[in-house]
């Protein structure tokens, strides 16, 4: 049997598993009918994308029906969070017929945002309490973003053509999914539907890396080599001997990445689930997701995660030293149990398992420093090309910007990144703001406040171990979105 067909037995077991085991929880929140819509899309993108191994069937097959299920959809932002790691993130050039080239690049995200987000955000500007894009700050600081991203464009691309269909792509990644996630949500049970709707992404997600962690084979390898044409196949990649999982996410990181977002949502959406046996197995399975990777980045973010979640809490310093005692009491159990010392090396700054890694990362930012002095408003788009990244070139032919910050104001200069920071520090206010205007602190509104918080600061966290890679960018848009949303909800009293 061809490895592609038995990899997606595997998955669709796996995620029917996972669908069972919400079912109930999942109906209660989304409503019967758009859960099973977004259940059964989920599973018919992923075995046409596996049977035919071919982007283009993908999408020949895909278009009609996003569009059937999305005209029928009552919150298109949680059909796309549903959806939106059912594949991996993997570009396709578009022909450009003769013409040009190529007319622009295309995935199996930007599918969906064309083809959900673009026409949801045309009917929310059709509604009467649409709030226009520009009336909040931190929309004004990001259109700002955009506007100097779109300008550098202009200069650094070979052709006129290649700076239009980059600004085409800040469109499509940047303003939509945020314009989309910041206007369309006005209640709680709008974000519930949502926050839902990701969580059940990630857990199927989780359970996967589980086993791809326990029989050491990447169940989506298959049809990403088969995307790629083989120019960039994945690689399996390894610590300490253990196999570092990806499933759909592309990248170990990034799985963590999502777990760690999926977790911070999670701790809010607990609360609408009765039964408390599935709420454990819930958080646990997500757990697992994060650990499965083996990802020092991620639980980094989860940590912060849980100290910012439980610091905004009615009882913030027994919620705090009892973190802190649990923490301590884990380390202690595995200094003394057999094999636990190598837990203990898998830890950050704890560690000692690959700590060459974190010297790259020193010496990246100190080069970095140096090539960021020569150009430090506005950067500069052959960084890449200075004798100080050529030092920073690994055995695998690569020079690894592993820090979003960096990357940003190298190529694009401290302006560039002094808005991108605004942006997200004016978004973490907004959500501050909005639940310190809450009266009852155990209340449901003041606790999807905490999680939103606690999210977006873990995200913001562990950029810095990361390039904007795969899914990240759009997720933490998107999360963005929902801190933007949850503060105008507060504003307008719409709760």
């Amino acid at each position: 049997m061809p490895e592609n067909i038995r990899a997606l037995i595997v998955i669709l077991i796996l995620a029917t598993t996972v669908f069972a085991f919400a079912n109930r929880s999942a109906q209660a929140i989304i409503g019967k009918g758009h859960f099973t819509r977004r259940r059964n899309i989920w599973f018919v993108l992923t075995i046409i994308a596996f049977v035919s191994l071919n982007f283009w069937v993908y999408v020949f097959v895909a278009i009609p029906l996003l569009i059937y299920a999305n005209r029928r959809e009552n919150n298109p932002a949680g059909m796309f969070f549903f959806v939106l790691f059912a594949l991996p993130m993997d570009l396709v050039q578009i022909p450009g017929m003769g013409i040009v080239q190529s007319l622009f690049e295309l995935s199996h995200t930007r599918l969906l945002i064309l083809v959900i987000m673009l026409p949801a955000f045309l009917s929310l500007r059709r509604e009467s309490d649409y709030l226009p894009f520009g009336r909040i700050v931190s929309d004004k600081v990001l259109a700002g973003l955009l506007l100097l991203s779109a300008t550098l464009y202009f200069r650094d691309s070979v052709t006129v053509t290649d700076a239009f269909r980059n600004s085409f792509y800040l469109f499509l990644d940047i303003f939509l999914p945020y314009i989309v996630f910041s206007r369309s949500l006005k209640n709680l049970q709008a974000f519930r539907d949502v926050l839902m709707s990701f969580v059940l992404a990630a857990m199927v997600l989780a359970l996967i890396s589980a086993v791809e962690f326990y029989k050491k084979w990447l169940l989506y390898d298959p049809l990403i080599v088969a995307l790629q044409k083989g120019q960039e196949m994945t690689t399996y990649l390894a610590r300490d001997g253990m196999l570092r999982v990806s499933a759909s996410a592309g990248h170990p990181i990034v799985l963590g990445y999502l777990m760690v977002v999926g977790l911070g949502l999670y701790l809010f959406l607990q609360h609408s689930i009765q039964r408390k046996l599935t709420r454990r197995l819930g958080m646990s399975l997500l757990a697992l997701g994060l650990i499965a990777p083996l990802s020092r980045g991620p639980w980094i973010g989860a940590a912060v995660l849980l100290v910012v979640f439980f610091a905004t809490s009615r009882y913030a310093a027994r919620s705090l030293i009892s973190l802190g005692v649990t923490s301590i009491l884990l380390i202690s159990l595995f200094a003394v149990i057999p094999g636990g010392e190598r837990v203990i090396n898998l830890l950050p700054f704890i560690g000692t398992t690959e700590s060459e890694n974190i010297s790259y990362r020193e010496r990246l930012f100190a080069n970095s420093m140096i090539v960021i002095q020569r150009n430090p408003w506005f950067g500069s788009a052959d960084f890449i090309k200075t004798p100080e990244m050529e030092a920073m070139r690994q055995g695998q032919g690569i020079i690894d910007i592993v820090n979003h910050y960096l990357g940003i104001t190298l190529k694009t200069g401290l302006v560039s990144l002094g808005l991108f920071v605004g942006f997200f520090a004016l978004t973490l206010i907004g959500i501050y703001r909005a639940m310190r205007s809450i009266s009852d602190k155990g209340s449901e509104e003041y606790l999807l406040g905490r999680a939103l918080l606690a999210t977006l600061l873990a995200i913001l966290v562990i950029n810095i171990t990361v390039s904007s890679i795969s899914f990240i960018a759009v997720v933490y848009w998107s999360i963005a979105g929902l801190g933007v949303a949850y503060a105008q909800m507060l504003r307008k009293g719409t709760v």
